[in-house]
């Protein structure tokens, strides 16, 4: 009993010169904010991790896999000099109202409509039984695999996935390309309807711009007017805050951490409360962007489908 006694004795003596010792006070204060300090830091290095997102290890992983889809939305040009085996190749385009129209018509590059859209999708042969791995040039480009997913995603399609880092993270892989052509096999395809859940047009933002946030996704010079696509004029959709596109992108050519852009979107006023309408030129970073800000919890984000084509060639814009 007195051995216990003496043992609780030391316990609670123990406890109290630990607690006014400044010295172990500080020490155990300095070695807490430093695991705090790592376990922070192995967050914000961490790539991106959303719904839509997979890397280069996964892609690898399903290359031969029946039961998935790969498309290089790099088109067949570039896909001939280099593709990962057995993808097809298409563009954004190809799923797009692009024909008897020019850019800045009303119209021109929304998503086709319903049955036009199945039977293209059918004649590509991409199943929506599948899952679907897209990959592009990552910010070498416009983000057209994002582009693709958006259409898909608004058709009906469920299993639908794009490689963080595009084709230059798959060049840097140990993927060994394919230059073979790749045969669509035809398959049938029905789309009960296209959700308007993430697409906003001319009409309905010219009617309820005040109601929205809006993003321009293109460069800092296209912002303030530079024109190098046939724009009708330059500027921006009047009230728009600039993000571009390549903004989203690290120097090692993958996307920011969460962390890392949540801030990004923070900081520029936007809340993920927010009606927010994202535009480009076309409707193709900003597609992207909407995807990516979706993934982040940003739950009222639609991508404007004439983006600045359209609305400058109709309405006023700012510079």
């Amino acid at each position: 009993m007195k051995k216990f006694t003496n043992s609780v004795i030391f316990f609670f003596l123990s406890c109290i010169l630990i607690s006014t010792n400044p010295f172990i006070v500080n020490a155990t204060n300095t070695i807490h904010d430093e695991v705090t300090a790592v376990e922070e830091a192995a967050i914000d290095s961490k790539q991106f991790s959303g719904d839509f997102i997979v890397d280069v290890d996964y892609l690898a992983s399903k290359i031969y896999d029946p039961s998935t889809i790969i498309i290089d939305t790099r088109g067949t040009k570039e896909a001939s000099k280099g593709h990962v085996p057995g993808a097809l190749a298409m563009t954004w385009q190809d799923l797009a109202d692009v024909e008897d129209k020019k850019p800045g018509e009303e119209g021109w590059g929304h998503i086709l409509a319903k049955k036009d859209l199945a039977k293209k999708l059918g004649e590509l042969g991409i199943d929506p039984a599948k899952e679907i791995i897209l990959y592009s040039v990552a910010n070498a480009g416009w983000g057209d695999d994002g582009r693709i997913l958006w259409v898909l995603k608004a058709a009906g399609y469920q299993k639908l996935k794009m490689v963080d880092g595009g084709f230059q993270a798959i060049s840097k892989s140990e993927i060994e390309l394919d230059k073979g052509n790749i045969d669509f096999k035809p398959v049938e395809v029905s789309i009960d309807e296209i959700s308007r859940d993430a697409i906003i047009d001319t009409q309905e933002l010219t009617e309820s711009l005040a109601d929205y946030k809006i993003i321009d996704t293109r460069e800092k010079d296209e912002y303030e007017g530079a024109t190098y696509y046939g724009e009708a004029k330059g500027g921006h959709i009047p009230g728009a805050i600039n993000i571009p596109y390549t903004a989203l992108y690290n120097e090692n050519d993958l996307l920011k951490s969460n962390k890392e852009l949540e801030a990004l979107f923070l900081d520029e006023g936007l809340n993920k409360e927010d009606a927010i309408v994202t535009y480009c030129t076309g409707g193709i970073r900003s597609a992207y962007m909407q995807l990516i800000m979706e993934m982040l919890g940003f739950k009222k984000v639609k991508n404007y489908e004439g983006s600045y084509y359209n609305w400058a060639t109709i309405n006023e814009v700012e510079k």
